[in-house]
């Protein structure tokens, strides 16, 4: 009788081993994308995207650093159908007023309302274990899906088509 309850317990045991590593599969298999609604409510993910290159950029409306990179950001989003930049307004107060500032200063690229929820998601489908530490921070997310470029700080139109130019290449 001992013997009976003990297999019960063991098959019990690798019953929910099996689930677990079943389940952890599945969120395996999605790991890797990311889905956000930007100001006009248009739904932008990561796997939409494949075959071509995402900039995700984070960035506030009280970043000098990221006020200056602006330009440069929509003059790539501009010159090439292969790349679609996306700007992440962290900490830059309401819709409205991110909406009225993207309109003031002619971006042209999608916008998203910045949470810290929002920046863990993309930041898992980078597969960074680490938050949002600096603004602005940029990650280029290659044509397969895979994060492939990563820049903290201020980052430049020429050099994102010189990393892009050079993998492409390869």
């Amino acid at each position: 009788m001992k013997l009976q309850t003990r297999n019960r317990a063991v098959i019990k045991t690798l019953r929910g081993l099996l689930a677990g590593l079943c389940l952890a599969a599945l969120v395996t298999a999605h790991a890797g994308d990311f889905t956000v609604k930007d100001l006009q409510g248009s739904t932008h993910r990561l796997a939409d995207y494949r075959g071509k290159w995402v900039l995700v950029n984070f960035w506030g409306t009280w970043c000098s650093p990221c006020l200056s990179e602006l330009p440069e950001l929509s003059s790539l989003h501009d010159a090439h159908q292969d790349i679609v930049v996306i700007g992440v307004a962290m900490q830059s107060g309401s819709s409205a007023k991110v909406a009225d500032f993207v309109a003031a200063h002619r971006i042209t690229y999608p916008i998203v309302m910045g949470t810290y929820a929002i920046a863990d998601q993309i930041g898992n489908a980078a597969g960074q274990t680490e938050g949002l530490e600096v603004l602005p921070t940029s990650l280029l997310f290659g044509p397969n899906g895979e994060l492939v470029y990563e820049q903290a700080g201020k980052v430049a139109r020429k050099t994102i088509e010189k990393f892009m130019k050079g993998k492409t290449s390869n």
